[in-house]
């Protein structure tokens, strides 16, 4: 046996015996899980924190166990700010929703570009199936800064990790009145779907 071949010998067995003894920790399996948003303009994968947001993260995937999402639209553009969806139909319909969410906002997490967040009406409690995707950073104005109904601010609970291009396509396409309803696409912008990214697994967390 030569040199080298010994001392990749020696140095396999001592990394086994070290793993063996606990001295090596193993792979821990992350806890966030990945979906992905197909829309009529493309794909946009989203890793998810149920760590930091577990009621939010399991309200989310129980709307997409459900297949809700099928068929919705971003029914809300606004350039340099963010796209809303996950709650109206093409025809501009609302969907029946699940009960609202706990407002999670006091996670630590930010409403920086790109951080997906629940959407809300000004009751603090009140985020059901809409969610939107910040064009910016939207922290000064978003985020949470108080226990009070006006600075409790929105739950981020996720961040796009592919398909910001998809994103800013989105942002960019023409927009009116729909009804009562501005900033809406004139060319509706459909979510085909969201899924869990195959091969993914619910964490237990969002359970």
């Amino acid at each position: 046996m030569n040199r080298i071949s010994a001392i990749a010998l020696f140095t396999a067995v001592f990394f086994l015996l070290m793993f063996e003894q606990g001295c090596v920790p193993a792979h821990k399996e992350s806890k966030n899980v990945q979906i992905v948003i197909d829309t009529s303009l493309g794909e946009i994968t989203a890793e998810l924190y149920p760590d930091k947001a577990p009621a939010t993260v399991s309200n989310v995937l129980a709307y997409i166990n459900d297949k809700y999402y099928d068929a919705t639209i971003f029914h809300r553009v606004i350039d340099g700010f963010m796209i809303q969806g996950g709650g109206f139909k093409r025809d501009m319909t609302q969907k029946k929703t699940k009960e609202p969410v706990k407002n999670e906002a006091d996670n630590g997490l930010r409403n920086e570009r790109g951080t997906l967040a629940m959407a809300r009406t000004m009751v603090v409690d009140s985020a059901t199936s809409q969610f939107f995707i910040n064009l910016v950073d939207n922290t000064a104005n978003l985020d949470f800064k108080s226990k009070t109904d006006v600075g409790w601010g929105y739950c981020v609970f996720g961040k796009v990790v592919g398909g910001m291009d998809v994103v800013d396509k989105i942002a960019k396409v023409r927009t009116g009145f729909s009804g009562r309803h501005q900033n809406v696409p004139v060319e509706p912008v459909v979510i085909n779907t969201i899924r869990l990214k195959t091969g993914a697994r619910v964490p237990e967390a969002a359970k």
